[in-house]
């Protein structure tokens, strides 16, 4: 199904999606509906994880972020980046935290690789204050879920991949 711009990509039903603010989903369809007397096509993506669907607007699909899961070279690519040492940021935790938000809902793989790689020290030194513990894991599983896709495992073994990963850093 084409979504109608040439600079947007195509997507097919059962197709693996990842919508910045949700991850990743999957393509079950498009839909009409009329909204206010207008004619939308829609598509409809299920994220089963989180028990909902999603009902996007393929005009808005591309804007919104709307893109396929990584390919296995990216993904590679952000596993590596997962064993590389970072110097600890001192900005305030709430300008970090709005930060890594940030890059969490951006949707890009890399950006999850760099939120987990960066929380990860306090994780492991009991350091870490509950709304950086969230932030972590919402990163991890928004990864572990777009891993889990790529390399055609389950989601608690692409964790384990994840947290291998982490520890040789």
């Amino acid at each position: 199904m084409k979504t109608g711009n040439a600079s947007e990509r195509t997507f097919q039903v059962g197709d693996f999606v990842v919508y910045p603010s949700h991850g990743v989903g999957k393509m079950q369809g498009i839909e009409e509906h009329e909204i206010c007397g207008t004619k939308v096509e829609l598509f409809v993506i299920e994220f089963n994880k989180d028990h909902m669907t999603l009902k996007l607007p393929i005009q808005k699909a591309f804007s919104s972020g709307l893109r396929h899961v990584c390919d296995k070279k990216e993904m590679d690519e952000a596993l590596a980046s997962l064993a590389t040492k970072l110097k600890k940021k001192k900005a305030l935790w709430s300008r970090r935290a709005q930060e890594y938000e940030t890059k969490i809902n951006s949707g890009k793989i890399g950006s999850l690789a760099e939120v987990i790689r960066e929380l990860y020290t306090c994780q492991t030194s009991g350091e870490q204050s509950y709304s950086e513990r969230q932030i972590y894991q919402m990163a991890l599983d928004r990864f572990a879920r777009e891993l889990s896709v790529v390399e055609n495992i389950g989601e608690d073994e692409a964790s384990d991949l994840i947290q291998s990963k982490l520890s040789v850093a």
